[in-house]
This record gives structure tokens, C-alpha cells and sequence, in this order.
């Protein structure tokens, strides 16, 4: 007792050598609960203050109680007992109670929290964690137990299969939509690759090699694939992001409040925690059951603020648009798509849009990469998540055309008809019962609200990147004027010449959706030239070209690709009076400003800094020089980037780096698994000319006029380096 004093253990050593010789299998199990209570008010504050005060590391100083409780094998003897059940072959062990079950999960939560190491420890229990999942079919411990479970697999180093939990389908089927939607939060860290290869920024070599490493499926598909086998499970989640917020009273405004709070209520478990809290007073005030409906009926329901219930429907919506966002960029894609289409997610979406989605302008925040965690209110991760997620629906893919209404998917045949041209077959085939309904589609809605959003928000970034994969895959005429007639083009070129941006990524999304808006339509390059009509705006519009070439290359490309089409197409008197007028395609007609683009394309990277962000860069160069190629100048381009080096008094720079990166090419985009479609859809150039291209431009021939290699002064030679 003495050194117990001295060294301020609070007496937790004894109670555990206590509990230790209390917890044998036919012990008394409220003995037990007795001492488990009585170490949980020891330990329970220093988890509160780590919460309150936002204490993100953990020190053994700050927490000592929690430290003397895992010094003493606490920890490792509340998983022992909590898993006795499950070990012994006994019939008549006595039962553990709930509330026991709550305490122990609730101990080692804090734990958790409070010393490092214990997650840890507890992550490499495969057992444990698999156990844990059984205790999710008791509704009484699932909060409890679903929070630890999130902490657990969040520092887990190899991701758990879903496929080993006893009796999947059947737990997610026993969950009510509350817990499937708090089972979603625990799913994503089970379904998403782990950040590294996957990311933008790292390199095309890093992400080649690694996918060579692993060449099955990974963990986390095959954790897809055993999500999607459940039934019902899909149909279960379209029914949770399109359910709309149930009608209760109390309409205080709480809000701003719950906006205060959002960093310690980061966790949809706590609100759960608040609402659990909630019904259970509201039981003992009334006889009734606590269901939802009684919930609002009792007086508590009026305790609940309207705004509260709103934010905890936003913080479920978020987790179930991920995990849907997830399964659409996967392997099992289309099976994906026929279930949301047929689940009628979009149109409930749309339902959802003005009341819920965007019923309010968010203010404006950092933006983030597409796998960074993010930390910002719920309203705005919900609004991320959602553009996020329609950005997946439609990019390449037929479904896209679920986002219109019926009256503007008229509108879109009668835009082909006037036009005198057939209409794209996936408009055809697409089910007029499974389209939105209302007034708008969501595309329609979108673009309402993009228009109105603020010139600093990064909302900008998110909304861009989902309006273009809509214009994404093989250029449609009637896509374009669609959005052409809804002012979009003129709403892009403010954003870029007039509201001063300066936000690389929204930058990069603006121009690539001008890009994919103008590609080859005599009406957007008109356009284009009526709100360009100053010398100073077309400046600036070329600065903010000239400011990034990886942001800006999809739309240099795009204005190469479409001058080439044009200039085959003089017959027609319209085309010669917009490639006479526009002084976009004019600039872009002087070879020696193609040349100055070809050779900065060139110069900004190297085999080594290839990342899926500024390969378009090369891409966009091979565009130029295949178009060359068609016309019999490639001679012409190739020496004229030897005489740049020359003048750049760098002999051999540009064109070994040219032909390293065009090696580079080959190895990439001429394996099995790589879709080569994208580059045939967005160019009009078939792949096969691509490749033949590459292959002239690689010839060893050095009399060949087309290679590479006769432009390269033999002392300066570097062309087989290994990468």
C-alpha cells in the first residue's frame, strides 16, 4: 500500500489482482461487475479530458490511471474475460450481462484513447477483432462496441476479410438502417486501398511496380465483392442516402451550436451516444417503446432541435455515399451501377438536393486530396462525398444519362435532330423510369448551384470535376450544347479570366471541363470569342494557360485536336468563318506557338516524376506530333526540337528525355490491364495509330526520318537508360 501511495497508483493493482483471482468461468459475474465499475470511474475521466481538450498524443504523465491500468495486464485481462464465453466448452457458464459487456468495451475504449500502444496491441488480436464483430448483433452494446471496433482497424496494419467474420450476412441483415449506416463508417477502412500507390502524387513507376507486386485482387476488392454478395445490402443503402429527414418538432437553433461542437462530435457514435441517451429518458417518462415515432411523440422529441436531427442524418449520409462511392470505383463497377440505377439513387438524390444536399451555402474550406481524412463539419463533408460520388455515377459510363429528367433528355434528342445527326446510343437505351423526376435533373441542379458558389470556395473543384465526367468518354455534340445553352462556358471563362483564381486545383478542373465543353463545336469556339473580345482578356486567359502546363495541357489538346478537325473541314463556310474569327484557334494555328507548347510539355517531366496527374502532359504531347505525323511534318517537329536543344546549349536534353518517356509509355499503356479506351474516346485518334506512333518514333534506324534517334548527335546519346 505503501509504494502504492508513493507511486499514485490509486489502488488500480490490487482491484485487477482482484478481478484476476474474481474471474474464473463459474465466478460470480456480479462480483465481477463490481470491480470493472469501479476501475471504469477511474479511468473514465482522463478519457474525457482527451475528448474536451482535443489531447491528441497521448503521455504517460497526462494519464496515469489509464497507464497504471495496461501496466498491470488490465487490458489483456478485460479481453480475457470478455472472450471467456466463447473459449470454454462448459453448457451452464454463467451469462455476462450487458451492462458488463458495455463497462469492459467502455475501459478498453478509453484506454485506447488515452496510451499509446494499446490500439496497437488490440489490432493485432485477429481473434479479439473478429469476436468484437459478433457483439454487434446485441443492439444494447453495438455503439459501444462498433466505436472501439473503428478505433481498432483505423491503426491496423494489413486489413481484415470480411468474408472471416462468423456469419456476415446475417449481422448486417439483423442491423437496423441506424446501425447499417454506423457499420458504414467501420466498412470504409475495410473497402478502400490503402493511400499509398493510390494517390496523385505518387509515381506512375512506384504504382506500375507495386501492381506487378500484387497481382490478384486485393483485400479490399475482395472485401467488395463480399459486401455485394449480402442481400439486400446495396438496396438497403440507396434507401439510407436518399431517406429524407423525418419530419420531428423543435426547430431551436441549434446549429450553430452542433457547428461548434462538430470536432469533439466528429463521430456519428457520439451523436448516437446523445440520442441513445435521449430515448432512454424518454422510456422512463412514458410506457411506450422507444422507436423513432415514439421518440417524437415523447417530450424529448421537442428536446431534439430539428437542426440536431438534420446534422445526424447528414453524418450517416456521409459515411453510406462513401461506401458507395467506394464499390463504383471498383472492379465490380457495373454490376455496382445496375443496382444504384435500379435502387433509383439518383432520382431520390435529386429529391433530396434543394431541402437537404445543398439547402444552404457552406462556407468555404481547405481543399482536400481525394484520400485525405478529412476533419471538416459534417455539412461539408456530406456535400464533398456527394459531388464525389456522382462524379463516379457518370464518368464513362451509360448511366450518366440517369442524372437528366425526362423533359431534358427531349431536349437532348431534339438537340441531334436539329442538328441533323444520330443520337448516342446510351440516351437511346436509357430506362425512362429509372431518370429523375421534378422540375431539374441533378445535373441541371448542379450546375444552378455552381454558378451561384462563391469565387474563393473549393466547392469549385468538386463541382467541375463532376459536371466533366459527365462530358467525359466519346465527345457528344448534344452533351455540349445542352450545358452550352445553360450558360456554363461563359460561367468557366469568368471564373478563370475575371474572378481572379488562383487555386491550382480548381484551375486544372476548370480547364479540363472547358476542355471536354469545346472539343470540336463550332458553337462553344464562337463563344469562346464573343467573351474574349479584348486583347487584355485573352492575356489573361493565356496566362492562366501559361501559369501551369499540367493544370492547363486537357484544353491545350483539346484547341490542337479541334484546329486539326476544322482545318479538314473547309468546305463548310461556318467553319471557315470561325477558324478566321477566333483568335483562340488562330494563335493556335502559328506553328511556332504549337512548337513552344510541345517543347515545355516535354521539358516538365521525366520518367521519374510521372504521376496519374502529369502524364496527360505526355499524352498531350504525343497528340501533337501524331497529328504531324497525318500531315507529313513529324521531320519538321523533331528537328526543330534538336534545334531548340542547340540553342538551349543543351544537346540530347529534350529528345533522350522524349524517348525515355516514350519507352516509359509503352511499358505502361501497352500492358494487358490498362484501358487504352480513354485515350481513343478523348482524342478521336485510334489507338492502334497511337501505338504505331510510339513504335515509328522509337525506330533504331538512325536514317529514319520519323525516329527519334537521327536527331541525337551520337556523343550525346542516352537512349536505353533503365528506369
Amino acid at each position: 500500500m505503501e509504494r502504492d501511495k508513493r507511486a499514485r497508483w490509486q489502488g488500480i493493482p490490487v482491484l485487477l489482482k482482484r478481478l484476476y483471482e474474481s474471474s474464473h468461468p463459474n465466478s460470480d459475474m456480479t462480483q465481477i461487475h463490481s470491480f470493472v465499475k469501479e476501475l471504469s470511474s477511474l479511468l473514465s475521466m482522463e478519457a474525457m479530458s482527451i475528448v474536451t481538450e482535443e489531447r491528441k498524443t497521448p503521455q504517460e504523465s497526462t494519464f496515469p490511471n489509464t497507464y497504471t491500468f495496461d501496466l498491470f495486464g488490465g487490458v489483456d485481462l478485460l479481453v480475457e474475460i470478455l472472450m471467456r464465453p466463447t473459449l470454454t466448452t462448459q453448457k451452464d457458464v454463467p451469462k455476462m450481462s450487458d451492462d458488463l459487456v458495455k463497462d469492459c468495451l467502455s475501459v478498453l475504449y478509453n484506454c485506447c484513447i488515452c496510451t499509446d500502444g494499446v490500439t496497437k496491441s488490440l489490432a493485432s488480436r485477429d481473434d479479439f477483432i473478429l469476436f468484437l464483430f459478433t457483439l454487434m448483433s446485441n443492439k444494447k452494446t453495438f455503439l459501444q462496441t462498433a466505436t472501439l471496433i473503428e478505433d481498432i482497424l483505423g491503426v491496423r496494419k494489413e486489413m481484415i476479410q470480411l468474408e472471416d467474420i462468423p456469419n456476415l450476412a446475417g449481422l448486417v441483415q439483423s442491423f437496423n438502417q441506424q446501425q447499417l449506416a454506423n457499420f458504414c463508417r467501420i466498412l470504409s477502412v475495410t473497402i478502400s486501398e490503402p493511400d499509398v500507390g493510390v494517390d496523385d502524387k505518387h509515381t506512375l513507376l512506384a504504382r506500375n511496380a507495386q501492381q506487378r507486386a500484387n497481382a490478384g485482387p486485393s483485400r479490399a476488392e475482395v472485401n467488395q465483392v463480399a459486401l455485394l454478395n449480402i442481400p439486400g445490402f446495396v438496396e438497403r443503402l440507396c434507401k439510407l442516402a436518399t431517406r429524407k429527414v423525418s419530419e420531428a418538432s423543435g426547430t431551436s437553433s441549434f446549429l450553430q451550436e452542433l457547428e461548434d461542437w462538430h470536432t469533439w462530435l466528429d463521430n456519428a457514435l457520439v451523436l448516437d451516444a446523445l440520442m441513445q441517451i435521449a430515448s432512454d429518458e424518454a422510456e422512463q417518462s412514458s410506457t411506450e417503446s422507444s422507436d423513432e415515432s415514439s421518440l417524437a411523440a415523447s417530450p424529448l422529441g421537442h428536446r431534439l432541435p430539428q437542426s440536431m436531427k438534420i446534422v445526424h442524418e447528414i453524418m450517416y449520409k456521409v459515411e453510406v455515399l462513401y461506401v458507395l462511392c467506394v464499390m463504383l470505383m471498383g472492379r465490380q463497377r457495373n454490376q455496382v451501377h445496375r443496382m444504384l440505377a435500379e435502387f433509383r439513387l439518383i432520382p431520390g438524390l435529386n429529391n433530396l438536393f434543394d431541402k437537404l444536399i445543398w439547402r444552404k451555402n457552406t462556407s468555404s474550406h481547405v481543399l482536400h486530396g481525394q484520400n485525405q481524412n478529412c476533419d471538416c463539419s459534417p455539412e461539408i463533408s456530406f456535400k464533398i462525398q456527394f459531388l464525389r460520388l456522382l462524379q463516379s455515377f457518370s464518368d464513362h459510363h451509360e448511366n450518366k444519362y440517369l442524372l437528366l429528367n425526362s423533359q431534358e433528355l427531349n431536349e437532348l434528342s431534339a438537340i441531334s435532330l436539329k442538328a441533323n445527326i444520330p443520337e448516342v446510343e446510351a440516351l437511346v437505351n436509357t430506362d425512362r423510369n429509372l431518370v429523375c423526376d421534378g422540375k431539374k435533373g441533378l445535373l441541371t441542379r448542379l450546375i444552378s448551384v455552381m454558378k451561384k458558389e462563391p469565387a474563393e470556395s473549393s466547392f469549385r473543384f468538386w463541382q467541375a470535376r463532376a459536371v466533366e465526367s459527365f462530358l467525359r468518354g466519346a465527345t457528344s455534340y448534344a452533351d455540349q450544347v445542352f450545358l452550352l445553352k445553360r450558360g456554363l462556358l461563359e460561367h468557366i471563362l469568368f471564373c478563370i479570366i475575371d474572378s481572379g483564381c488562383k487555386s491550382h486545383d480548381v484551375l486544372q478542373s476548370y480547364f479540363d471541363l472547358l476542355g471536354e465543353l469545346m472539343k470540336f463545336n463550332l458553337d462553344a469556339f464562337k463563344r469562346f470569342n464573343k467573351y474574349v473580345n479584348t486583347d487584355e482578356k485573352f492575356q489573361i486567359f493565356f496566362n492562366q494557360i501559361n501559369s501551369s502546363l499540367v493544370d492547363s495541357n486537357m484544353l491545350v489538346r483539346c484547341i490542337v485536336l479541334t484546329l486539326d478537325r476544322f482545318e479538314s473541314q473547309t468546305e463548310d463556310m461556318r467553319v471557315v468563318e470561325v477558324l478566321s474569327e477566333c483568335c483562340l484557334l488562330s494563335y493556335m494555328a502559328r506553328v511556332e506557338n504549337r512548337l513552344s507548347f510541345l517543347f515545355r510539355l516535354i521539358n516538365i517531366i521525366n520518367v521519374q516524376t510521372l504521376t496519374q496527374e502529369n502524364v496527360s502532359c505526355l499524352n498531350t504531347s504525343l497528340v501533337v506530333l501524331m497529328l504531324a505525323r497525318r500531315r507529313g511534318k513529324l521531320p519538321f517537329y523533331l528537328n526543330a526540337l534538336r534545334e531548340k536543344e542547340y540553342a538551349e546549349k543543351y544537346p540530347g536534353g529534350l529528345l533522350n528525355n522524349f524517348h525515355n518517356l516514350l519507352r516509359f509509355w509503352q511499358h505502361h499503356y501497352l500492358n494487358k490491364d490498362k484501358d487504352s479506351t480513354c485515350l481513343e474516346n478523348s482524342s478521336c485518334i485510334p489507338f492502334t495509330y497511337w501505338k504505331e506512333t510510339v513504335a515509328v518514333l522509337l525506330g533504331s534506324d538512325r536514317t529514319c526520318p520519323y525516329a527519334i534517334a537521327s536527331y541525337i548527335d551520337e556523343a550525346y546519346m542516352d537512349l536505353d537508360r533503365d528506369f
